[in-house]
């Protein structure tokens, strides 16, 4: 009889009907009268669910973390052919529901008003007669793993239910948190009630309509003490212990749920003007979670709380923070990442990231093993590897930003990052077809490329970290002398930290594509406006290090081309070459010239004839010139096609070719003008062009490029390909960025943005004149 009428019950306040009948008489059925038996009846292990036309009866075997809410037609004919076959369990488990639906519906403003009084006063009898939070806490240690966790779920909505209508905290549920809670380590099961105060943490972080700040000091003041000192006892162990090494022990069970507690705790910071000690005690005692993660505890823990370590440096209290000028207001927040800088760079320093063993078994889909015969090797985890980079970079950019003294500086950065390159080449295998890295400042865009909000934030605590050396070095000397300029130099190389460098790999992983930049602009989910605009800044001072720079990339990696002539100045040599940045270009020669490829892709190699004489260049594979890995790259697609406008006739089409004229002093023969022509090819046929500055775009052609160089015998003209690439794309970006801004199609006003990149285009033009 009771079953029918809560049915009855379930289907009226799933579809809104007003319950008609006296507030008892829905307590009565609220009620759970029913005790959990220790011996069940196996047959009712698992809720009855609705069954789909032309399934069977088995029950399903599956974990349940909220209950599915089917059409009420299904619901009632489930509930009708099979009300006889429901045991204790199931009632108990379909109360539950009710209770956590009709605190959701209560809350609803689009439910009728009378409706929801209804629902409260029906609450208030639960709460004051028939003492459900007691029956809930009871049932929080049952041995039935799913009724556990729906009791904690309906008394987490009724305590906050409760804080919300009356303003005041549940009694008998803080009786017990702090009872449990101080109760551990001898007493050890605390899993249940962690679950239940994340809950209530999260549903006022979810509340749009209430004070969050004064419900969460409310909630979180009587617990501040004993969640503390619950802090310092469950983390303070030897976690080599056998019950750490499985997920499924019951030890295990109760780290992982005070991580998704101290994640709350983390988030719930944001809202309070001065945090709680529980709310800063991850960041004043991390050396305990540093502890654990180098231990051999199971390594889903040990993510857990480094994926934990990154919210914590990144500032993030939740995924849709609003902003961050609440939290960096917060008097606590500077000491609290100032003792979390400290903690995490003394254990870098004493080898801490060696002794962190990354998962090495890849996911596959539809299981966690690899088919048989798949060669398929897993590496490290990507995921945690980010995560710890992310909090060393992190933690060294706070902690020279607030340091004064120049030799400490320089002596904690150098030893911290030749700890995190050794972590990073030691866990990032590369694959058969990768060349080897051979420069530090490229370790950062191989590790971070997958993640682009991680990549920004890495590269832009690199920025800061060299922003504040220079200007040390510049309050130490006014002038350096160019001994002191190439040891400073080679200093941010050889620790990887180089901002152009590390600007340039990026560009060359992306093929210099402009739009991808912009994507990154639009997007409000990185940080890379912020490091683009501070970026633009220094590039905007530090112009003849770009340059530098650009020309290392050449002479390093193949692209710096020097094309000799063997004859007399008076002979003239032609060599074509393609333009990496054009992916779509082919170079063919003139019937006179050769161009032979090298059976090996390691080398390309040019030959130029004419009559009996040759040319020969050849580079290496990774050259940005004609390469495998350009050509790869050069297959990226852009995640928006922003040249669909009508305005975009200079910036889509065909490729544009590069013309320049310059005065190159020769030996002792005076000077002699050095010519770079731009020849396209439409078809088969070939229109050899002026020396002058050809359109972007000739619509309705496709527009091959190559580059004609009329050299002297006793000169190597380096042709500044990377410079060209890298101005070029910052070039595209402004265009781009201008177009949508006339058309009001940007996000925000980037005039700031396009002021700089008009800058840095001047400056180019000024230096490099076409």
């Amino acid at each position: 009889m009771k079953i029918s009428l809560l049915q009855q019950m379930y289907q009226d306040v799933l579809v809104g009907v007003p319950l008609a009948k006296e507030n008892h008489h829905y307590t009565s059925l609220l009620n759970l009268c029913v005790e959990p038996s220790p011996e069940r009846d196996e047959s009712c292990n698992w809720m009855h669910l609705p069954l789909t036309s032309g399934s069977t009866g088995d029950h399903q075997d599956a974990e349940m973390s909220d209950v599915v809410v089917a059409t009420t037609d299904d619901i009632s004919n489930s509930f009708a052919n099979r009300s006889s076959s429901f045991c204790p369990r199931e009632v108990m488990l379909l109360q539950l529901t009710l209770m956590k639906m009709m605190v959701a519906k209560a809350e609803a403003q689009e439910i009728e008003f009378n409706t929801r009084q209804k629902y409260c006063e029906i609450f208030v009898l639960l709460l004051k007669e028939a003492k459900i939070d007691s029956q809930l806490i009871s049932l929080l240690h049952s041995s039935d793993q799913l009724l556990s966790h729906m009791a904690s779920k309906s008394l987490a909505s009724l305590v906050y239910f409760q804080l919300k209508q009356e303003n005041t905290l549940n009694v008998t549920w803080l009786t017990f948190s702090l009872e449990t809670l101080s109760g551990f380590p001898v007493n050890t099961r605390v899993a249940e009630c962690l679950w239940t105060l994340t809950a209530i943490i999260k549903d006022a972080l979810k509340d749009e309509v209430f004070p969050r700040a004064g419900f969460l000091k409310k909630l979180l003041a009587p617990l501040d003490a004993v969640l503390e000192g619950f802090y310092n006892s469950i983390l303070f162990h030897h976690f080599d212990s056998l019950h750490y090494t499985s997920p499924y022990s019951e030890a295990a069970n109760n780290l992982i749920g005070f991580t998704d507690l101290l994640e709350a705790l983390l988030a719930s910071r944001n809202e309070l003007e001065l945090p709680l000690r529980c709310q800063r005690v991850l960041f004043l005692k991390v050396a305990y979670v540093l502890n654990l993660i180098s231990s051999s505890i199971h390594y889903l823990i040990k993510k857990k709380f480094i994926m934990l370590l990154k919210k914590c440096v990144l500032y993030k209290s939740r995924e849709d923070a609003e902003s961050r000028s609440l939290f960096l207001q917060n008097p606590a927040l500077h000491e609290d990442m100032l003792a979390l800088s400290n903690a995490v760079l003394q254990v870098v320093n004493l080898t801490w990231l060696e002794q962190i063993p990354l998962s090495g078994k890849a996911s596959y889909f539809g299981g966690s093993e690899a088919a048989p015969g798949d060669g398929t090797q897993g590496g490290s985890d990507q995921t945690v590897l980010r995560a710890l980079s992310l909090v060393v970079l992190k933690a060294l950019e706070f902690k020279f930003q607030n340091s004064a003294a120049e030799a400490e500086i320089k002596e904690n950065f150098q030893s911290s990052m030749s700890q995190l390159l050794i972590f990073w080449r030691s866990h990032l295998k590369s694959s058969p077809q990768s060349h080897p890295v051979v420069h530090h400042c490229e370790w950062l865009s191989l590790i971070f490329i997958e993640q682009d909000d991680d990549m920004w934030e890495a590269a832009k605590a690199l920025l800061l970290i060299y922003l504040k050396f220079d200007r040390l070095q510049h309050e130490s000397a006014d002038n350096l002398s160019q001994k002191e300029e190439e040891t400073w130099n080679s200093l941010t190389h050889a620790s990887g930290y180089n901002p152009h460098c590390i600007f340039l790999f990026f560009l060359e992983k992306i093929a210099f594509d402009s739009t991808v930049l912009l994507d990154f602009l639009i997007s409000s989910e990185t940080c890379f406006l912020e490091y683009l605009v501070r970026y633009l800044k220094l590039l905007r001072k530090d112009w003849h290090r770009f340059v530098d720079v650009c020309n290392h990339f050449d002479s390093k990696h193949g692209t710096f081309q020097s094309i000799s002539s063997v004859k007399p100045p008076h002979q003239e040599k032609q060599s074509c070459m393609t333009d990496g940045s054009l992916p779509n270009a082919c170079c063919e020669p003139e019937p006179q010239t050769l161009v032979s490829f090298a059976s090996s892709h390691d080398y390309l190699v040019i030959t130029a004839k004419q009559g009996d004489n040759e040319v020969a260049a050849s580079n290496q594979s990774n050259s940005l010139v004609c390469t495998d890995s350009t050509s790869l790259l050069g297959s990226l697609q852009s995640l928006v096609n922003y040249d669909s406008s009508g305005d975009s006739e200079l910036e889509s089409g065909g490729e544009e070719c590069l013309v320049n004229t310059k005065q190159v002093p020769l030996n002792n023969e005076g000077e002699m003008r050095i010519r770079e022509t731009g020849c396209s090819y439409t078809g088969d046929k070939q229109n050899t062009l002026k020396s002058e500055v050809l359109p972007l775009t000739q619509k309705g052609h496709s527009t091959s490029s190559c580059l004609t160089s009329t050299v002297s015998s006793d000169n190597s003209i380096p042709l500044r390909i990377m410079l060209y690439k890298s101005t070029k794309c910052l070039e595209e970006l402004q265009k781009a960025v201008s177009r949508l801004q006339r058309r009001n199609l940007f996000p925000y006003n980037p005039s700031a943005l396009l002021k700089l990149l008009s800058h840095i285009e001047k400056i180019s033009k000024d230096v490099n004149p076409q």
